[in-house]
């Protein structure tokens, strides 16, 4: 595909990256010469300095030959425009744009965005989609990532192995034996810097990175089975007070059921915070101050979540929150190689925006009935659900004649209303939904198995 995409930061570079990597022509611009050179100095990508909403500068940067735009620079202003200049002078037939103003995304103006009005395809709101992602992780405080995929019926969940884990040492086709009518299916396996599709016959260690996909009522009981069985949070402190923080204390303030303390530094924000929201207390100061995390509760709190729009920041009042009796933390971070760093010095989980936003735009560029698609580990494995057609290879036969690639791997199946996990005789039927795992070297092979063949007209 040929793509343009407007905004070399941090989310721009990221998508270029991913996109320049499965050998897509990619187009980068933006208004930085310094940002434009690096990207394309480090990235098999062209580079176009000048602002992506000018009509020359898209011409420049082959519009007339894109099939795809992507706008993420810092103003949701010129993302906007530049979808509309796309569309209105070079017929670009996919535009995905980065919206951050909630006066933007409020619902009473819905009919903003459409063919006739503003001609955006894809809304991202990465605010909004961080916010969930938090308060699903909140959800299952075991994990260290969750994912729901077939509108919230089948759930994908990350789990780190502890020593105490039950399941230790044992092939995985015992442990399914053992519990017979648990819905989950684990799909991928990372120990130490290898990755691979499980297989029955292996065997789970100590410090392993698994994913299961399981019927979401089984969750809370796969974790248990894997010795991470913890309740959900009922007091919560939030260090931020961003549209992120904002969010999430919405969200939880939906939930009925929980104490929530919010920090923010500046006192405006702080101010309009508080009348925003109706049960929750905001305290204005720094959420690395001892005092104030104490005034918050600091020491009866399950789980402490650092919102701000500074990374060390983040993980540095996770660490204090900690210290001062904090049971968990859990920080945003932007800056991929604090990552590791976090970990280190004791932050639980740490939610990365990026990692969202590039999996909702591969949701988009993905050929085939793709419903949704998720990376895993910096694009090694995509998590994917899509709905198999009757031209699919798959569908009207056992999977064990099915002939799935290496590196594929079924997690479950919704048909009527139903959650199943897939085995041998397992018989694929048009319309199914299909929640699958694939590495990195056999998406497009998924994408081969779930598009539409001219058969299918």
């Amino acid at each position: 595909m040929r793509i343009i995409i407007c905004g070399a930061g941090r989310v721009g570079f990221g998508i270029a990256r991913r996109l320049a990597g499965e050998n897509n022509d990619v187009t980068v611009v933006d208004q930085s010469k310094d940002l434009v050179r690096a990207l394309a100095e480090r990235l098999d990508v062209r580079g176009v300095v000048g602002n992506g909403s000018y009509p020359e500068i898209l011409a420049e940067a082959g519009a007339r030959e894109a099939d795809m735009l992507i706008a993420v620079t810092f103003s949701d202003e010129v993302n906007m425009i530049a979808c509309q200049v796309a569309h209105s002078l070079f017929n670009v037939p996919t535009k995905i744009a980065r919206i951050r103003a909630s006066g933007y995304l409020d619902a009473r103006f819905s009919d903003l965005f459409g063919s006739n009005r503003l001609p955006i395809d894809v809304i991202i709101s990465p605010e909004r989609e961080v916010s969930e992602a938090i308060m699903q992780r909140m959800s299952t405080p075991g994990a260290f990532e969750t994912k729901s995929f077939v509108d919230g019926k089948v759930w994908a969940v990350g789990v780190r192995l502890n020593d105490d884990c039950p399941i230790l040492n044992s092939p995985l086709r015992q442990v399914a034996s053992l519990f017979p009518d648990l819905k989950i299916t684990i799909v991928l396996i990372k120990r130490e810097d290898r990755i691979w599709r499980a297989h029955a016959e292996d065997q789970l260690a100590a410090g392993d990175d698994i994913y299961f996909v399981a019927d979401r009522s089984d969750v809370a009981r796969a974790l248990e089975i894997m010795g991470q069985a913890e309740r959900q949070a009922r007091r919560v402190i939030i260090v931020g007070g961003g549209n992120i923080g904002l969010y999430v204390a919405s969200g939880l303030e939906k939930l009925g059921n929980t104490k929530i303390r919010l920090i923010e530094r500046d006192r405006a924000r702080a101010e309009t915070i508080a009348a925003a929201l109706e049960r929750t207390v905001v305290l204005q100061g720094d959420g690395m101050d001892r005092a104030l995390l104490h005034e918050a509760g600091v020491e009866e709190a399950e789980t402490v979540v650092a919102v701000t729009n500074n990374d060390q920041v983040n993980i540095l009042s996770s660490v204090v929150a900690k210290r001062e009796g904090a049971r968990r933390a859990m920080a945003l971070i932007n800056e991929q190689d604090y990552g590791p760093i976090a970990e280190a010095v004791g932050v639980d989980r740490f939610v990365d925006p990026r990692a969202t936003t590039v999996s909702t735009i591969l949701q988009h560029i993905r050929r085939g009935r793709i419903k949704g698609v998720y990376s895993l580990f910096d694009g090694a494995a995509e998590l994917v659900d899509a709905i198999a057609l009757e031209t699919s290879p798959l569908v009207n036969k056992p999977l064990m004649e099915a002939e799935l690639p290496e590196g594929v791997m079924i997690g479950a199946v919704y048909r009527d209303g139903k959650v199943s996990m897939p085995h041998s005789k397992t018989v694929i039927k048009p319309g199914d939904r299909i929640v699958l795992m694939a590495l990195q070297d056999y998406v497009k092979d998924v994408e081969q198995m779930f598009r539409v063949s001219i058969d299918y007209f």
